[in-house]
């Protein structure tokens, strides 16, 4: 905590910890036979970080937004690319940057067919399945009539199945889901003459899975973002062995620190957000404001690195209970993030990338 010349608020992301993750996630995931992907949507499409990726190992990156997979492709990263978000309105585009994208709807992958032959290409899909999470994908009893219909498009070239889990319902990745999806590439496999590439068990939701089960099946990919970024996995949202959770930090300034009452005083009513506040009442505290709010950061996901509690925010500001902290103007608070706080800062154009 020390008065900076840097412009905040500011976000330092080390790159070498970033590096590390990968690696050793990559490693372990291959210890059984199971590719990893690098997923950029929580940190923006971030063509420094993308870059760290790809030197650490990884051979395909993803993203749920085709302006990110552009813009790392315009920092000439050369990889190839996966579209993680249905492409309906942007099919032209997918096709000419994406190599692969996650599908659910035929009426969409008849787009990218029509796109695909007019850009003299093949692109490739994987079709979601859905498995009960409750997101995106086929219903497995429909999964075979899809097939059948997606293997007679031309310039489409179905690449593999896959599930998400552990993300819309927080619906846990086990050896009956994982089983089911294997059962279901099996089938399709030997009733269509087809040699699936990706078998696409899930995200960083399928650790735990991944180090209790005995038998992976046909499963042969993983997409990684909050495990590689974060260090964690996300059921519990506990770290993983080996694995560094401190990455990314985020730093905001000391704009005001005073002696001020705990309760607001007056007649209550909305607050800038529509919400009825409560406060408890501590007394005199020592409370600061720090120059970050709402508009850059989802508060709720900061822990602070101080012994300090945060009251509240607005759109531009962080209220804290400095309690026994020596805060004064022009100093700095330190905070961990979680995944939301990781994505809307990284997002926010008004917080500065530090690399380290």
């Amino acid at each position: 905590m020390s008065a900076i010349d840097i412009i905040m608020p500011r976000i330092e992301i080390d790159l070498g910890k970033i590096a590390h993750n990968t690696r050793t996630l990559k490693e372990l995931y291959g210890s059984k036979g199971i590719d990893v992907i690098g997923v950029t949507k929580v940190v923006c499409g971030d063509a420094t970080i993308a870059k760290v990726l790809v030197k650490s190992g990884i051979s395909i990156l993803a993203d749920s937004r085709i302006a990110n997979i552009v813009k790392i492709r315009n920092a000439d990263i050369h990889t190839q690319f996966l579209l993680l978000r249905s492409p309906l309105s942007l099919s032209e585009s997918v096709v000419k940057y994406a190599d692969i994208s996650l599908n659910s709807e035929f009426s969409v992958i008849k787009k990218l067919s029509k796109y695909a032959l007019k850009q003299d290409t093949t692109h490739k899909i994987i079709l979601m399945v859905e498995l009960g999470d409750l997101r995106e994908g086929v219903m497995p009893s429909d999964i075979e009539n899809t097939v059948k219909k997606v293997i007679k498009l031309k310039g489409i070239k179905l690449a593999g199945i896959g599930t998400n889990l552990a993300c819309f319902g927080g619906i846990k990745p086990n050896d009956e889901k994982m089983g089911h999806l294997s059962s279901l590439a099996k089938d399709i496999e030997k009733k269509f003459g087809l040699a699936l590439e990706f078998v696409s068990g899930g995200n960083s939701g399928n650790y735990n899975w991944f180090m209790s089960t005995k038998d992976i099946g046909k499963i042969n990919n993983l997409r990684l973002g909050e495990s590689i970024f974060l260090g964690c996995e996300t059921l519990n949202r506990k770290p993983i062995t080996g694995l560094f959770t401190d990455a990314f930090t985020l730093f905001a300034e000391v704009i005001e620190s005073k002696i001020k009452p705990s309760l607001p005083y007056g007649d209550v009513y909305q607050d800038a957000f529509g919400n009825i506040p409560k406060f408890i009442d501590r007394g005199l505290i020592k409370k600061a404001i720090l120059g970050v709010g709402l508009q850059d950061v989802l508060v709720s996901g900061l822990t602070p690195m101080l012994d300090i509690d945060i009251l509240g925010a607005s759109s531009d500001h962080i209220i804290i209970d400095a309690k026994q902290s020596e805060i004064k103007v022009g100093d700095t608070v330190g905070f961990n993030l979680n995944y939301g706080a990781l994505l809307s800062a990284m997002t926010s154009p008004y917080i500065i990338k530090i690399y380290k």
